[in-house]
């Protein structure tokens, strides 16, 4: 039963039915994914924040404080992700490191809504208190608040999650790109 809930249960469109069995990411290959693209977010905003700050408000005394009540920090995370899954086609570095990738229940590839509006359900996710990462466990799709919001999934890339699948599908994915 427990491997039958990692399956992509396709539910309409013919988009969704190529998808269709693909095995999904587990939660800790999400969280792993997650956490490090939100270090390197911060090392991104860190140098352009202080930049900001030293040369065009001229502010000697500068500090640098994450806060995602502060413009500069929601427009990096959002460019950070929206921009990694756009031209990663669903693979940020994170994504890349736990071996996951966003695959859109739409279209082949991520469009740069579909991209942005991802990003946008992350801050969803939070504002719901944490809930909107917890959906993970009792959806039948694993889907999270950014999945649902974005229309998309997120799939295990693992040679042991199911070579042979994965890898026709992602080269399907990758082929029809190309032309």
């Amino acid at each position: 039963m427990a491997e039958l809930r990692r399956r992509f249960h396709a539910h309409e469109g013919a988009r969704a039915q190529a998808l269709n069995g693909l095995p999904l990411a587990t939660f800790v290959q999400r969280v792993l994914g997650y956490f490090i693209d939100f270090i390197l977010a911060i090392v991104v905003w860190a140098p352009l924040e202080f930049l900001w700050k030293r040369f065009l408000l001229h502010q000697d005394q500068i500090n640098l404080s994450w806060d995602f009540h502060e413009a500069g920090n929601v427009v990096v995370i959002l460019f950070y992700w929206g921009l990694f899954n756009y031209f990663g086609n669903g693979q940020t570095p994170g994504k890349w490191t736990a071996r996951t990738r966003i695959l859109s229940l739409t279209t082949e590839s991520m469009g740069v809504w579909q991209s942005f509006e991802r990003a946008l359900g992350y801050g969803a996710a939070v504002l719901e208190g944490g809930v909107g990462f917890l959906q993970f466990f009792w959806d039948r799709n694993r889907m999270c608040a950014q999945d649902r919001l974005a229309e998309t999934i997120v799939v295990d890339l693992r040679k042991r999650a199911n070579p042979s699948q994965v890898t026709d599908a992602i080269d399907a994915i990758e082929e029809t790109q190309a032309v």
